[in-house]
Order: structure tokens, then C-alpha cells, then sequence
């Protein structure tokens, strides 16, 4: 299916795009912290939208 040279190069490509990432997460971490403060509430609620939205569609399918 793939050859050789094509997994050798999947394998590199994702081992060092995670290095850059982490890198450059590690670097810019103090700015997102000051920046994205109130994040973690927009998910927790986007999180429970969707939940209420399920239990809604499960409730009015029986």
C-alpha cells in the first residue's frame, strides 16, 4: 500500500512537526496564559451546549 520511503517520511514528518509544536508552544505559553484567560469557560460551556442538545434529541426521538 505505502512504500518504504513513504512511511520513513510519515514517521518524520509527525515526530518533528510534534517537536516544533511543543517548541513553540513552550515558548509562547506565558503569552497565552495572559492573553486567552477566560478560554477554559467558553469550552466547559460549549462542552454542556452540547450535551443539552444530545439528551434533547434522545429525549424527543422516544
Amino acid at each position: 500500500m505505502f512504500s518504504n520511503g513513504q512511511i520513513v517520511f510519515a514517521i518524520l514528518f509527525i515526530v518533528i512537526f510534534g517537536i516544533i509544536v511543543s517548541y513553540t508552544y513552550k515558548k509562547d505559553k506565558k503569552l497565552h496564559l495572559k492573553n486567552y484567560q477566560g478560554v477554559k469557560w467558553v469550552g466547559i460551556f460549549f462542552l454542556i451546549f452540547l450535551i443539552i442538545l444530545f439528551c434533547i434529541k434522545y429525549l424527543l426521538k422516544n
